[in-house]
């Protein structure tokens, strides 16, 4: 079904992203024989934990919490694809599915997406193409007594997230969202992956990029204060900046306050539910993050609110409901200071 360009509706209200998947897929008593299933019954190496395997091997269950955050009232859900480079995926000697990973996955959002559309088309719902940082770092090296050592070189990057943004594209997305970014050297590769893929295919795809401040030095883990991460990325026509992951509501804000007064583009959020307690669980209940969430909304910081680590839909469902109080921000009121 035919639906709007999504900076149509940015420019008429608050869109709400989904919340975690991790959390939902937690709650599925899931056991090694439920990653592989019969396709994968003897792959060599563990499987439990491959969230993104689920795809293939669960797709049920991914299509089950695409559509409860879509019922909780989200308009934007992220595909099952974080972790789904073949740099990802060598964890589990399982490079050579990067691309069918991020293709099923992508076409499970979509068609999800698209049945909701068509049941509320004043409301459209859209799909963004999950694209995590990988589990190596660009800019720093793992190892304390050799700092000029690198786990992996930038061209490897590219060539990453060259396959995964083909696979996102060929399954329909309509966004591209670059997230939990801890370095933007990582980031900068994926941005160029998608340059040259978007180039190759001679398509135009809205590009959602978030960042990760990871304490309350307000940095990144390579460094970067929001000023200066913000300008790293402003070479890309982006559809959104912003910020998600390590961090609540509440710890978050001064950060997204900054990098609104600054940017003349969209602004995305998605904290935690909280910090995590001495059980690494987040406790923080869905009446407790959408009064975090409200003072985003009064002070008119965001124009795409959703949640991360340790929210569900009834985090997002409470979200959604106070969204609708609130004026979109308009971007244009803000430039480059």
């Amino acid at each position: 079904m035919h639906k709007p360009e999504i900076k149509k509706e940015l420019e008429k209200r608050i869109l709400v992203l989904d919340g975690a998947m991790g959390t939902m897929i937690q709650q599925h008593p899931l056991e090694e024989a439920d990653f592989r299933s019969k396709r994968f019954a003897n792959h060599p190496s563990p499987l439990k934990g491959n969230n993104d395997l689920l795809s293939l091997t669960q797709p049920d269950i991914i299509r089950e919490i695409h559509h409860a955050y879509f019922e909780a009232g989200a308009d934007i859900v992220e595909t099952n694809t974080f972790s789904s480079t073949s740099i990802g995926m060598a964890d589990y000697q399982m490079e050579n599915l990067a691309y069918e990973l991020n293709y099923e996955s992508a076409k499970i959002a979509i068609e999800t997406a698209s049945e909701f559309t068509k049941r509320t088309p004043n409301q459209p719902r859209y799909v963004a193409g999950s694209i995590g940082p990988t589990n190596r770092t660009a800019s720093m090296s793992p190892d304390v007594n050799d700092p000029g050592y690198r786990a992996v070189t930038f061209d490897d990057l590219v060539k990453a997230y060259q396959e995964q943004v083909k696979g996102l594209i060929d399954g329909g997305v309509d966004i591209l969202l670059v997230e939990t970014i801890f370095d933007t050297l990582n980031a900068k590769a994926a941005l160029y992956a998608i340059d040259l893929v978007k180039t190759e295919k001679q398509v135009d795809i809205p590009i959602m990029i978030s960042g990760t401040i990871t304490d309350a030095s307000g940095r990144t883990l390579s460094g970067q204060t929001v000023e200066a991460f913000r300008i790293s990325v402003s070479h890309v026509p982006i559809l959104s900046i912003g910020f998600n992951c390590a961090l609540g509501a509440d710890q978050l804000l001064p950060y997204l306050k900054r990098l609104s007064s600054k940017s003349d583009s969209y602004i995305s959020a998605h904290p935690n539910a909280g910090l995590p307690n001495a059980f690494g669980e987040y406790d923080q209940t869905p009446e407790e993050m959408r009064d975090l969430i409200e003072d985003y909304l009064k002070q008119n910081v965001v124009n795409i609110i959703g949640g991360c680590c340790g929210t569900t839909p009834e985090h997002i469902r409470l979200i959604a409901e106070v969204a609708k109080k609130y004026p979109a921000r308009n971007p244009k009121l803000f430039h480059d200071v």
